[in-house]
């Protein structure tokens, strides 16, 4: 089996949907850190699992510098968030999106 992780770091704000009351529900900014975990038990003709830069075009190039409830069709939480960018990046099955040094959401297939 083969594995790469690919490191991004997206500057974006979101406002929360909630059901209580908090300031998350202002519209505030994050520059997240988001780890993609990919595997494959073959190489691709390249020789690779994922290209590195199509993980960056493809979740940076889409999220970053964004409001993420203007580009994103849910509720755009950190849990919520990994969900998305593991089923629109090829071969992933772990993301971990970190909104700061202490609070990191992650999702595995």
């Amino acid at each position: 089996m083969y594995y790469v992780c690919k490191r991004l770091e997206i500057s974006s704000a979101h406002a929360l949907r909630l059901t209580y009351e908090s300031k998350c529900e202002d519209l505030h900014g994050h520059n997240w850190i988001v780890k993609v975990y990919c595997k494959s038990e073959t190489l691709n003709a390249d020789g690779m699992v994922t290209d590195f830069t199509h993980i960056k075009r493809d979740i940076a190039g889409f999220l970053d510098h964004k409001n993420l409830n203007e580009v994103l069709p849910f509720n755009p939480t950190a849990e919520n968030i990994a969900r998305w960018i593991c089923d629109h990046v090829e071969n992933a099955y772990k993301v971990e999106v970190w909104e700061s040094e202490n609070n990191m959401a992650a999702y595995e297939r």
